[in-house]
């Protein structure tokens, strides 16, 4: 749980918010929930996607389930400090994907007073920690992990499990080539 918290001017303090967990496990519904909750509030926001994240939708961020906001496409971190305009908060979907330069922007803007709010799966398909996650982890004042249901036994899921043969790390895709796995059977599908 993560506090709004405002200074005795009313002004925005800035912090970093991470929101982490396995494919399917409601990282972009909580971002986008925490994002209406703004919007209601009637704050200044920015939500950035990585290029490379076209599942769905190229000018929008858009949850497994459906849920969408407008977002802007990025092919590097630092374009975020080009595009940011002040916005009271600034949002990064699918973190994973950027270079470690995305830990610096987003210190840098929760410096100057910016909500940053960020998301994206903490391990890759190997159980791995992946690209960023664990710095934006470690500088951020918040820190939520959200948990997927596995799909072999109903526990808790947090392994993103390969479906399909291919050993790059990076390998954009849904159901078609991952499905969630809790650490017993994540185990079991990979040894």
């Amino acid at each position: 749980m993560f506090l709004e918290q405002f200074t005795k001017e009313n002004s925005q303090q800035g912090w970093i918010e991470v929101i982490c967990g396995s494919m399917f496990s409601g990282k972009t519904e909580e971002l986008i929930r925490r994002l209406r909750r703004a919007e209601f509030a009637k704050q200044t926001i920015l939500l950035f996607k990585p290029r490379i994240d076209d599942r769905y939708a190229t000018e929008a961020v858009v949850s497994h389930q459906g849920q969408t906001w407008e977002a802007k496409q990025l092919s590097s971190a630092q374009e975020v400090l080009q595009l940011w305009n002040g916005e009271q908060i600034v949002a990064i979907d699918e973190a994973q994907f950027f270079d470690t330069a995305i830990v610096q922007v987003c210190n840098e803007l929760s410096n100057k007073g910016v909500r940053v709010i960020v998301a994206g799966l903490d391990m890759d398909y190997k159980g791995i920690p992946f690209g960023p996650m664990p710095q934006l982890m470690a500088i951020a004042e918040f820190v939520s992990k959200v948990h997927a249901v596995c799909v072999h036994c109903g526990k808790l899921a947090q392994f993103s499990h390969r479906l399909v043969a291919n050993s790059e790390q990076v390998l954009v895709g849904a159901t078609e080539k991952y499905q969630p796995l809790c650490r017993s059977c994540f185990q079991k599908a990979t040894s």
